[in-house]
């Protein structure tokens, strides 16, 4: 249920009405736009009575959601959630891109791919130090070593870092980390996702290859039910029939979401693909559907990489992919 206040309502009217509410028995959460106040009630709301509710002088509306997920569902929060990393904005007209490589292999790679797609204009750097692999002999990443690699290249270039976690146990490691991604396995831990509920920092969270757009936002609504806000929802990709791809793109989940949820979405489209050459037009079409950010695989020498070498681009690749989706941003926003 939400409840829509008068935008002449005070602040202690406001704060009387929320008191009384919570004294129902739900939580009320509170959305202040420009505009308009909306207090999202969450529990529940059997009890109370809409028609009394509607009646008061501060009460311009009132609604109820059926919707499962309440706190990632824009009814609760019309505005869009801009979520600032080290400066990088993502959501609410931000356009931000994540690079790197799909894992961390040296010191010496990670730092020159930094500044390579630094350079290139991406605002966050990506790199994998735990990797789910579908085989066990397959290379799993350095691990804290991998995370330590990466705070290296952060302190070279400045990019704030992303990488996977696996394991709640894992979650100290991860103190210097500025986004937290969860991959598409690991989208329905619910015990990891209400632990990084917990956590003061940006959780990105992939949506699983057979999962539906409100199977994400269930999960989205774990992470914030704990107290963590800072939720960003990446479409990389489901399986199909068909094999082609590696996955296939469903880019209607950019524009799905967005009218579902106020919570930024971003696009990998080297995991949707699986192909390097693929890569560019799908990030291109990423930008002008609405997407408030891309991610992005870069690895300096791809034929030698150690994981997901044929969907990594060139750095020179990278380049020109970053032109032609600043092309497509400025002739969207031009509309």
């Amino acid at each position: 249920m939400i409840v829509v206040l008068k935008h002449e309502t005070s602040k202690d009217q406001q704060a009387q009405l929320v008191e009384w509410l919570e004294q129902q028995g739900v939580k009320a959460d509170i959305s202040e736009g420009t505009y308009q106040t909306i207090i999202g009630l969450v529990g529940d709301v059997s009890q109370i009575d809409v028609d009394m509710l509607s009646m008061l002088d501060i009460v311009q509306d009132v609604k109820r959601v059926t919707e499962p997920y309440k706190k990632s569902n824009r009814k609760f929060h019309p505005e869009d959630t801009v979520i600032d990393v080290g400066g990088a904005k993502i959501g609410g007209g931000n356009f931000a891109v994540i690079a790197g490589p799909c894992s961390v292999e040296s010191e010496e790679q990670i730092v020159e791919v930094a500044k390579r797609v630094k350079a290139a204009g991406a605002t966050l750097l990506r790199g994998g130090a735990f990797k789910p692999r579908t085989s066990p002999y397959s290379f799993q990443g350095k691990r804290a070593e991998g995370l330590e690699l990466l705070e290296k290249a952060k302190e070279a270039t400045g990019l704030p870092i992303v990488s996977e976690i696996m394991n709640e146990n894992h979650i100290p490691l991860f103190e210097n980390i500025d986004v937290i991604q969860v991959g598409a396995r690991n989208m329905q831990n619910f015990e990891l996702l209400k632990a990084l509920g917990k956590l003061d920092k940006p959780i990105l969270l992939k949506r699983g290859l057979a999962n539906t757009l409100e199977e994400l936002l269930m999960s989205a609504e774990y992470i914030m039910a704990g107290g963590n806000e800072k939720v960003i929802l990446c479409e990389r990709g489901i399986r199909t029939f068909e094999s082609y791809t590696r996955n296939t793109l469903d880019l209607s989940a950019v524009i799905a979401l967005h009218e579902m949820s106020h919570l930024p979405v971003v696009v990998d489209p080297s995991h949707a693909t699986g192909r390097r050459n693929f890569v560019r037009p799908m990030a291109m079409a990423a930008a002008a559907c609405g997407a408030d950010g891309l991610m992005i695989e870069v690895h300096n020498n791809p034929a030698k990489a150690l994981c997901d070498g044929a969907q990594s681009q060139t750095p020179d690749m990278f380049d020109d992919t970053m032109k032609a989706v600043m092309r497509v941003r400025k002739a969207a926003l031009e509309e």
